[in-house]
Formats: structure tokens, C-alpha cells, sequence
């Protein structure tokens, strides 16, 4: 399946009740040979209303700590396990991450990442597949809130970096 096959069932979905609250999905963006795939958990109000990942405040943050330790998010493919927005940006159920489980796999079946890198919650819900590198590293919503999460995601984004100079 294409990329663009997949996106467009990922906007028609609904599988779960999500689509239901939501503007719009966010399939994710990115290089389809991105050697990294950053994953979180669902999107946002921002995201939701842009049908980009991570756009707003804690978009911006990631950015911003990428740029700082020299990675370019251009290069990277952005997505969260849940592809619509959940109501008051609750934890998405386990019956909303089954139902979207199967995209994430795909998107990761497409694009091939050599490092995947699961943000926060997504850690915990979040496939692994033989043959890639699983990175977890603090959310950068927490990191910008609790300035003890912030240093451990600096560190860990610095790590990330290096660990992609080791790819290259």
C-alpha cells in the first residue's frame, strides 16, 4: 500500500469513536526513507486543527531541541499511535489504540526506520517490531512543565544525535 492510500484511509476512519470529536486526522508527516520515526501518543488541539503532528507548544519545544542538537526534523517521520484528537486530550483507551494500531504498523512496514523513537505514554502502547532500534524518551509536554523531565530530554535528544551520526 502507498503512503497516500494509507493517509486517506487513515482520514476516513471510523473505527473508533474519535473521528467523531475531532476536525481532522493527523496520518503524520515525513521522508518515507526517514531512518527515524518519532511516535506519540495522539494528537492535539493544534494538531487536530492543522492535520499536522506536533505543532503546537510541545511541537515547537521538540523543534526547538532537535535544532539545538543538530537534527533536522524534516528528516525524521512524525506520527502518534492514535491518529484523531481525543476529547480534553484524555490518554486515548485501549480500544481507541487497537483500532489504530494497524496504521501505525503500516506507516512502520512503508517507511523502514532504522530508530524509532516513542515519546511518553507511547511507550507503553506502542508496537515493537523485530529488526528496529526502540528509543523511549520523556514527552516534551512534560519536559517544557517539570524542569527535572526538561534536562532528562535535552540528554536524551543529545543521545538521539549521536546515536543518528552513528547511522550516517
Amino acid at each position: 500500500m502507498s503512503v497516500a492510500a494509507l493517509n486517506e484511509q487513515i482520514r476516513n476512519c471510523r473505527k473508533c469513536r474519535l473521528w467523531q470529536g475531532a476536525t481532522q486526522a493527523v496520518p503524520g508527516e515525513g521522508p518515507l526513507d526517514a531512518k527515524v520515526m518519532l511516535v506519540g501518543q495522539n494528537p492535539g488541539a493544534e494538531e487536530d486543527r492543522t492535520g499536522r503532528p506536533f505543532v503546537g507548544r510541545a511541537g515547537k519545544f521538540l523543534n526547538k531541541t532537535l535544532v539545538e542538537n543538530g537534527i533536522n526534523r524534516e528528516e525524521l517521520f512524525i506520527t502518534n499511535i492514535v491518529k484523531h484528537m481525543t476529547p480534553g486530550n484524555r490518554k486515548p483507551s485501549a480500544d481507541e489504540i487497537a483500532s489504530c494500531l494497524p496504521y501505525l504498523l503500516e506507516q512502520i512496514r512503508i517507511i523502514k526506520p532504522k530508530i524509532i523513537v516513542l515519546l511518553g505514554a507511547a511507550a507503553k502502547a506502542a508496537p515493537r517490531v523485530e529488526g528496529i532500534e526502540y528509543v523511549e524518551i520523556v514527552h516534551p509536554s512534560a519536559a517544557m512543565r517539570f524542569a527535572s523531565m526538561r534536562e532528562k530530554f535535552r540528554t536524551q535528544i543529545a543521545m538521539l544525535a549521536k546515536r543518528l551520526q552513528q547511522l550516517s
